[in-house]
């Protein structure tokens, strides 16, 4: 049985637009942008790497050290580099889907394209709330970093406050090449935190540390600290996005390599430094374990890059929803009043939203652990298969292509099966381990100093 692949169209015009490379007509989410005020479509491939650093190199790798603590350096190292190399795949899976079909803006234009209306709002909720959770772990660590540097001198609520509201007026650009400097400085201010905490660590080891291959722990703690690597890749869910507003599109495989070059690199440098020196006691995050000077250095560093990711991921949720109202009407790319005005209020949200996630859910590693589970196994690994799998079908010839392409289609459905494995067993572990930290007193009141 076959389908046309018409009859699915665009994500907001069903019957009318087409993804098909047979002759029918693609259309472009931003369209033509020659006359209008606000132009989308300016970002170089150097900037997406840029902006892609920025969100993605950030939460992720202070946790990894801790992973490492928790089932040694040979089996973290095997899996940093391991996600790594497989989130590159799949982050091609993902770019070839976009360039197929030019109108996906997001995750949810991809799942209506795939499964149809039940799809779209499927895909699109859990990207507003992948992008909320990112955003409240980057305001968690934002408090964490000025905590440290006040001395812990005011009430963590405040802080929390404070770092809110800087993150909510750094995402309120309209466009992502407005935030592209902002990007750029981002990445290179946390890979200089990530210097400075090797530094830090290198120049006052912890006595008596140990350091081991492999560590003999029981399989619900083992995956929690798989879920540190995944997060650390998790960054798949806005590319779609960031695509969208490059000048070429057909660049964005280069701001891939680049991206995952970089993190693998500098995930594997960081966590084998910081765990060699500081031992198996290594916090999450790791710039905990530095002595008082060196911690506050390496966090009014990274406080730039937390401030920027942070503002970046509450940006993605806003968009989403923005556009899914307004996409084709002059309010996208006209200064209106409505316009703006939506623009702000969605921010504003977003933000907020993040700021009580960041509040009831005090504990940096199981925000982190939940977050992974739920939404990066899937946007990061299990959905890619789903994208080869689909176009291979309708756009290559059917069942007979699948079968002759029988290598990609075996890769393909084991990056489902992988995404799947990952979010039920990692969603299992962080839902109990965290129930276990409650029960032990080991979590604070939400909204508290």
């Amino acid at each position: 049985m076959t389908v046309d692949i018409e009859k699915r169209g665009s994500p907001t015009e069903p019957s009318t637009e087409s993804s098909s490379k047979e002759g029918n007509i693609q259309v472009d989410v931003f369209g033509d942008e020659e006359n209008h005020d606000i132009r989308y479509k300016t970002l170089s491939w150097q900037f997406v790497s840029a902006l892609m650093i920025a969100e993605i190199v950030s939460n992720g790798v202070l946790s990894l050290p801790n992973a490492m603590a928790v089932v040694g350096i040979v089996p973290s190292l095997i899996l940093t580099i391991f996600l790594g190399v497989f989130a590159l795949y799949t982050a091609k899976l993902l770019i070839d889907f976009k360039l197929n079909h030019p109108e996906v803006h997001n995750m949810g234009d991809a799942g209506y394209i795939i499964f149809g209306p039940i799809g779209r709002e499927v895909l699109s909720a859990g990207t507003i709330i992948f992008a909320i959770f990112g955003t409240g772990s980057e305001i968690l660590s934002g408090q964490q970093a000025l905590s440290t540097l006040s001395n812990s001198g005011l009430c963590a609520t405040i802080l929390l406050v404070i770092f809110s509201v800087a993150t909510f007026f750094v995402a309120l650009p309209r466009t992502l090449g407005r935030l592209s400097w902002l990007g750029l400085f981002s990445a290179v201010f946390i890979t200089i935190c990530g210097i400075v905490a090797m530094v830090g660590a290198g120049a006052n080891p912890t006595p008596d540390r140990v350091v081991v291959a492999t560590v003999p722990t029981n399989f619900y703690e083992a995956f929690l600290a798989i879920t540190g690597p995944v997060f650390a890749y998790a960054g798949h869910f806005m590319f779609f996005i960031l695509i969208s507003e490059m000048r070429k599109p057909e660049d964005a495989m280069k701001a891939a390599w680049v991206l995952q070059g970089f993190s693998t690199t500098f995930y594997v440098i960081f966590s084998v430094v910081i765990y060699c020196y500081l031992g198996g006691t290594v916090a999450s995050p790791a710039l905990f374990s530095l002595p008082p000077i060196w911690s506050k250095a390496a966090f009014g560093i990274g406080l730039v890059n937390f401030l920027i990711a942070g503002a970046l991921y509450s940006h993605t949720a806003a968009k989403l929803v923005f556009l899914r109202l307004f996409r084709h009407s002059h309010h996208v790319h006209s200064h209106t009043v409505l316009g703006w005005s939506v623009w702000v209020f969605l921010c504003f949200v977003a933000v907020a939203v993040a700021f009580i996630l960041a509040s009831a859910v005090p504990i940096f590693s199981y925000l982190t652990g939940i977050t992974a589970s739920v939404f990066a196994s899937w946007y990061t690994y299990g959905i890619a298969g789903f994208f080869w799998l689909y176009d291979t079908f309708y756009l290559k010839g059917g069942a007979e292509a699948l079968k002759r392409r029988w290598i990609g289609t075996t890769i393909a459905t084991a990056t489902v099966v992988v995404g799947a494995f990952i979010c039920v067993a990692g969603t299992y572990v962080s839902i109990k381990l965290i129930v276990d930290a409650y029960a032990q007193g080991l979590v604070g009141q939400p909204f508290t100093c």
